[in-house]
């Protein structure tokens, strides 16, 4: 994949003219490389993976590549690959020093722009 850099702004764009935020693009690289490793692991090729998912070996090859997908096919692969569980597991906010600070705390029906941030 091909990308220009533009690090004032710390994003990158793909051939496309989309730019991603670089923090965003090491982390798809970096998530990429562990779903590989984990297809891997199981001694399963792309196609396996592919028809486990219910996607396209070119949808499986992207998000190993660590090109975009939508998250739905990032969990499908999880899921084919026996690691959804970590994966949701990962982002579970009560896990957190912070979510269990405020673990007792009422969380607000939705969040309002504050009027100094207007």
């Amino acid at each position: 994949m091909h990308h220009s850099w533009h690090l004032a702004g710390l994003t990158m764009t793909d051939r496309n003219g989309v730019r991603t935020p670089v923090a965003v693009a090491r982390a798809l690289d970096g998530l990429g490389r562990d779903l590989t490793t984990w297809r891997k692991l199981r001694h399963l090729t792309v196609a396996e993976v592919a028809d486990r998912a219910g996607l396209s070996r070119s949808t499986v090859l992207r998000l190993e590549g660590g090109q975009g997908a939508s998250l739905e096919n990032a969990l499908r692969v999880a899921r084919a690959l026996g690691v959804l569980d970590l994966l949701t597991k990962a982002l579970d906010p009560y896990a957190t020093d912070v979510g269990r600070l405020r673990a007792e705390e009422k969380l607000p029906t939705r969040v309002r722009t504050r009027r100094a941030d207007r």
